[in-house]
């Protein structure tokens, strides 16, 4: 959709709104604005025009930016870290799977994501210490240095040492 198209929805009586676009400046700068346009009904309720409010949006867009850039350098400095990292939600079940995890295991990300970590890739004699552990740390209390037998795939026994911590929200939460 372009702003004339947006114009013309709103002279045919329809609203836009949070359209965004580029306007570029006299020296060929874009600024991100974001637009709403209306149509603009006189006192006998014939359209006369568009009222259309615009909004300087670029600080947002860069920052907006910066941050998907952030989060995606830090999902692949996860991913390819020389050290296995998973992640748990509250549940129990998996939400995050690096390629060391995978390698080690011989077990691919999408195989185990959603399945509950401890009922199904930890071995009965541990399961319960490893429970205590990571629910600890979803709890705010983080164990450093858990070492605990992990089985491959092929059942091949792994010694692992687990570095338990919390993982929060934007919010802290």
């Amino acid at each position: 959709e372009s702003v004339d198209a947006v114009l013309d929805n709103a002279l045919r009586g329809h609203n836009t709104a949070n359209f965004e676009f580029p306007l570029y400046t006299k020296d060929g700068r874009a600024v991100e604005v974001l637009l709403n346009a209306t149509p603009r009904i006189d006192s006998y309720g014939k359209l006369v025009g568009v009222v259309g409010v615009g909004q300087d949006i670029t600080e947002k867009k860069q920052a907006e930016f910066e941050l998907t850039r952030v989060a995606d350098d830090l999902r692949k400095l996860i991913d390819t870290a020389n050290a296995p990292i998973f992640g748990i939600d509250p549940n129990g079940r998996v939400n995050e799977w690096n390629q060391k995890a995978a390698e080690i295991t011989g077990r691919p990300k999408d195989e185990v994501m959603g399945h509950d970590l401890v009922a199904e890739f930890i071995s009965a004699d541990y399961r319960d210490s490893v429970k205590v552990v990571l629910d600890n740390a979803l709890n705010g209390v983080e164990t450093a240095n858990f070492e605990f037998p992990l089985y491959t795939k092929k059942g091949e026994r792994v010694e692992v040492l687990l570095n338990a911590t919390t993982r929060r929200d934007a919010s802290g939460n």
